[in-house]
């Protein structure tokens, strides 16, 4: 699964990419929003917003092109690596169930 993640703190970057990673998903992380932002998260399967560590525009700008792109959007008010690890679960178990092989 590729995963744009926002928000978070900036020196945990490389702890949420290894995480991300080690489960098997591909992620690009914003913790500060960079120019073009709107271009640069492209089109995930799922976008993670970190609610109390990002700014109010960069959300905004993700909701917009979530909506745009028909993208789904999970918010967690924790940018802890544990909370980001449940998440990552709890978004396996839901795909494992929506698509039986």
């Amino acid at each position: 699964m590729s995963i744009v993640l926002v928000g978070g703190h900036d020196r945990m970057q490389d702890e949420y990419r290894e995480i991300c990673s080690s489960r098997g998903h591909r992620v690009k992380v914003y913790t500060q929003m960079p120019a073009r932002f709107d271009k640069a998260i492209g089109n995930p399967d799922r976008i993670v917003l970190f609610t109390s560590t990002v700014s109010h525009k960069m959300m905004l700008t993700a909701m917009k092109e979530a909506k745009k792109k028909n993208i789904s959007v999970v918010r967690s008010q924790s940018s802890s690596a544990s909370s980001l690890l449940e998440l990552l679960k709890k978004l396996e178990s839901e795909k494992d169930t929506a698509c039986p092989s």
